[in-house]
C-alpha cells in the first residue's frame, strides 16, 4: 500500500507556472511508473504525464513543450512543473502510481485526492 498526497494546486492567471508535488508515504524507488492525471468539470478524467522508474517520460499532446514530470527517489516525491499555463490546463489534478506487488503477483494503482488548478484568463 502507498498513499499519496498533492500539493500545489493554485489559481494563476495564463502564462504563468505552477509546480506540483506529489509524496508518496513510502518509497517509490520500486515503483514502476508514476503520473498525473487531470479532470476538468464534466470531462472525463485524462492522462496528463507519466514517468517509469527509469526515468522515460511521456506527455499528453496537449502539455508537451510546456510541462515537465520528474521524480526525486530521495524525496519520495515526482513533481509536475507547468509552465506556459492555459485557461484550458484548469481542473483538478491527480497523482497516480502503478506498482506490481509481490501479494498478488499483480499491478496495483493508487491515487491521490487531487489539487486544484485553475488558470485565468
Amino acid at each position: 500500500q502507498v498513499q499519496l498526497v498533492e500539493s500545489g494546486g493554485d489559481l494563476v492567471q495564463a502564462g504563468g507556472s505552477l509546480r506540483l508535488s506529489c509524496a508518496a508515504s513510502r518509497s517509490i524507488f520500486w515503483i514502476n511508473f508514476m503520473g498525473w492525471f487531470r479532470q476538468a468539470p464534466g470531462k472525463q478524467r485524462e492522462l496528463v504525464a507519466t514517468i517509469s522508474s527509469g526515468g522515460a517520460a511521456d506527455y499528453a499532446d496537449s502539455v508537451k513543450g510546456r510541462f515537465t514530470i520528474s521524480r526525486d527517489n530521495a524525496k519520495n516525491t515526482v513533481y509536475l512543473q507547468m509552465n506556459s499555463l492555459k485557461p484550458e490546463d484548469t481542473a483538478v489534478y491527480y497523482c497516480h502510481a502503478a506498482a506490481f506487488e509481490s501479494d498478488d503477483d499483480a499491478y496495483h494503482d493508487y491515487w491521490g485526492q487531487g489539487t486544484q488548478v485553475t488558470v485565468s484568463s
